[in-house]
């Protein structure tokens, strides 16, 4: 478990239960396994390099992001998924384990993971997640809710 993470958390007014696995829950796939949920239930969060500034972007593991999207949304030229070594300078964290929180950057929700309610999320690693409603996660991040988006 990912002590920073539940810190981050706490201090954010969430009372969040960290569930941590043997296998692990990096993928979507993984992660709704481990749990029992559907894809569109497990809330991403990925890290995009838009005009050379990281950004986090949580979206509904059955979703894709769209990058022009994301770009009318933050007034930016270009958008792209950040490399491993770009997600872990700019979160502290490792691709597939970065939470929605814990790693000061600005967040993007993609609107439509409110509709799917309580949602898991990343806990810091590879193989720890967290439940949470996916309003009440938007609200204590601070995150721009729009349209970024596109069905798998």
């Amino acid at each position: 478990m990912n002590e920073r993470v539940l810190t981050a958390a706490r201090e954010l007014g969430l009372q969040v239960q960290m569930t941590r696995f043997e296998r692990p829950t990096r993928t979507v796939n993984e992660a709704a396994a481990a749990v029992g949920c559907q894809a569109a239930q497990i809330a991403k969060s990925i890290v995009f390099v838009a005009d050379g500034d990281p950004v986090v972007v949580i979206a509904s593991g059955a979703r894709r992001i769209d990058p022009e999207a994301l770009c009318r949304v933050l007034d930016c030229a270009s958008a792209r998924p950040a490399s491993p070594d770009e997600v872990r300078a700019a979160t502290g964290f490792s691709p597939g384990g970065v939470p929605p929180f814990s790693h000061g950057l600005p967040v993007i929700m993609d609107q439509a993971l409110i509709a799917e309610g309580r949602v898991w999320a990343a806990g810091g690693d590879g193989n720890t997640i967290f439940e949470v409603e996916a309003q009440q996660l938007a609200d204590c991040t601070g995150a721009t809710l729009a349209s970024v988006g596109l069905a798998d």
